[in-house]
């Protein structure tokens, strides 16, 4: 499978079985993740594994958004070891960051046949204090990860996409 056909393939999987992903899959997946690019290469990222079901009723009473998932990762940055813009006060990488890994992540599961589905319906406040993370660390994004449902299927608005010319503009 080509990238351009991996990458149309995927969608984000609202319903999943009960099958635990294996560890060999996991590794791998989070191994991928770990190549991304990052700013100067600070590699900020911090991934948490939820995967035991106390650690996963802890992320459920955060968001509706978990989908009985068998595995959620946490996404999030450390403040102090992000890249810091010097041309501007205030701007730094580490959201920037956690997207790319984070978008590795779901496109290595999706090669693995695991699904995933990208999260942002939660506080990061709530999930700090929830989760006992560090003050220094920002919590971007939580995402589910397991076998896709038998009943799983894309949005209806998923392969919905605006035409190059209202998001590209060639100067």
């Amino acid at each position: 499978m080509t990238f351009e056909e991996l990458a149309r393939a995927r969608y984000s999987v609202r319903a999943f079985d009960s099958r635990p992903i294996e560890e060999e899959k996991l590794t791998r997946i989070l191994e991928v993740g770990n190549v991304a690019p990052t700013g100067c290469n600070y590699q900020p990222q911090r991934i948490y594994v939820f995967q035991s079901q106390e650690a996963l009723e802890k992320v459920r009473a955060l968001t509706v958004c978990h989908f009985n998932a068998p595995v959620v990762l946490l996404f999030a940055y450390d403040r102090n070891a992000d890249w810091k813009n010097p041309l501007e006060e205030g701007v730094h990488a580490g959201v920037q960051d956690v997207s790319i890994v984070a978008t590795h992540v779901m496109l290595a599961a999706w090669e693995q046949g695991i699904g995933s589905c990208w999260v942002n319906y939660f506080s990061p406040t709530a999930a700090t204090k929830a989760l006992g993370l560090p003050e220094n660390e920002a919590p971007v994004l939580l995402m589910p990860l397991g076998y896709a449902a038998k009943d799983a299927k894309p949005a209806g608005f998923h392969t919905q996409k605006k035409p190059l010319a209202e998001t590209v503009q060639k100067l």
